[in-house]
């Protein structure tokens, strides 16, 4: 049976995780500067998401709360061109993606959790993006609600379930290695993580190239998507 940690154990795994929490927030920020993927106009594909939802696997859904507010701050506050919209979007996005994906994880740690966990993460964000189009992009464009509307089923859908499927993809390829590396830097904190190399993981690893080939597929043969290196 182990032991109760003990005050300054808890403030001391407070401290790495706030630490941490802000590290994974800087990586999501400069993930996001460094490529990127605008599509049909005012959409903007990314990948900082994987980012943040690796954060909250590993440290919590508060933590992925923290490391979305944060990177879209630091966003606004320094190359984003989109203003107030452009925040309130981002974070919507990263958290509707990322928290859910840390909520259902927290509970089921386990290879199998670890699958819901990032399918639950794609339907939240793709469900919750498409009704904040609704609600923030008529102001942000300036376009009626009609063309909305008339844009969820062939632009807006697709754009949000391709981008939640890719980072999906991307914290099913880099959750292991990137946190074990987090834990001989921290080994206090003691994480669970359940994607070992094992047969399972290999299928994992395989099938998540494939869905980040055909997604980016769809990007440049469909959507028209460029490829920008910074802003």
């Amino acid at each position: 049976m182990s032991e109760k940690p003990s005050a300054r154990q808890k403030r001391k795994q407070l401290l790495q995780k706030s630490i941490l929490t802000a590290l994974f927030a800087a990586l999501s920020y400069g993930v996001c500067v460094l490529l990127h993927f605008p599509v049909a106009g005012f959409l903007t594909l990314d990948f900082k998401d994987a980012i943040i939802a690796i954060a909250g696997m590993f440290l919590g859904p508060v933590a992925a709360l923290a490391a979305a507010a944060l990177s879209a701050l630091i966003e606004f506050l320094t190359i984003s061109g989109t203003g107030v919209y452009g925040l309130i979007m981002n974070f919507v996005s990263s958290a509707a993606f990322a928290v859910t994906a840390a909520a259902v994880y927290k509970h089921r740690k386990t290879f199998s959790g670890a699958i819901i966990a990032l399918s639950s993460g794609v339907v939240s964000m793709t469900v919750i993006m498409m009704l904040a189009n609704l609600l923030v992009t008529p102001f942000y464009t300036g376009m009626p609600v009609g063309k909305v509307v008339s844009m969820l089923p062939t632009v807006l859908l697709p754009f949000n379930l391709i981008k939640a499927a890719l980072n999906a993809a991307l914290v099913a390829l880099l959750y292991k290695p990137l946190t074990a590396g987090v834990s001989r830097l921290f080994p206090d904190l003691h994480p669970r993580t359940p994607l070992k190399p094992d047969k399972k993981s290999f299928f994992l690893a395989l099938g998540a190239v494939a869905v980040i080939v055909a997604a980016l597929l769809v990007l440049f043969l469909v959507f028209d998507a460029k490829i920008v290196f910074g802003k």
